[in-house]
């Protein structure tokens, strides 16, 4: 799911960032960027540690296409060595219940979620992303 979050990511350009769907709320880049946000959440609950030199990013920062990049690059790292080091500590997520399982289930589910409004936000403004990463997010291709 973190790669197909990066491919999404990566298809869109700089421009279609600031959209918004039919229903208002977050634009496409505030989107991508409660994403990484949301990672940083949970490290500062479950492993504070893993969050040094990770940043929230704000609003006003979400046109940053360079960015939004690099931090959901590095915030997919972090979490990917939470999961790890829960793994080889019994499967206990701090502040998350029951199981890193669960946890990793409800990171996707998140996600993908918040990957469909943006899906959905850019077919609604006539910017759909390219249907080779869309439909390689479900099979795991890069999209390229």
């Amino acid at each position: 799911m973190i790669e197909s979050i990066f491919t999404c990511s990566d298809a869109i350009d700089g421009p279609s960032l600031e959209l918004h769907s039919a229903s208002k709320g977050r634009s496409v880049g505030e989107q991508v960027a409660h994403i990484h946000n949301v990672r940083l959440m949970w490290l500062k609950s479950a492993a504070p540690e893993i969050l040094k030199g990770l940043a929230k990013i704000e609003s006003e920062q979400a046109t940053d296409k360079k960015l939004l990049r690099k931090s959901l690059v590095d915030s997919g790292k972090a979490i990917g060595d939470l999961v790890s080091t829960s793994l080889q500590n019994g499967g206990k997520i701090t502040g998350f219940k029951p199981h890193v399982v669960a946890f990793v289930g409800y990171l996707i589910s998140h996600e993908s979620h918040h990957r469909g409004q943006i899906a959905l936000s850019l077919k609604q403004a006539g910017k759909p992303l390219d249907k080779k990463v869309s439909y390689g997010i479900w099979d795991g291709a890069s999209g390229s």
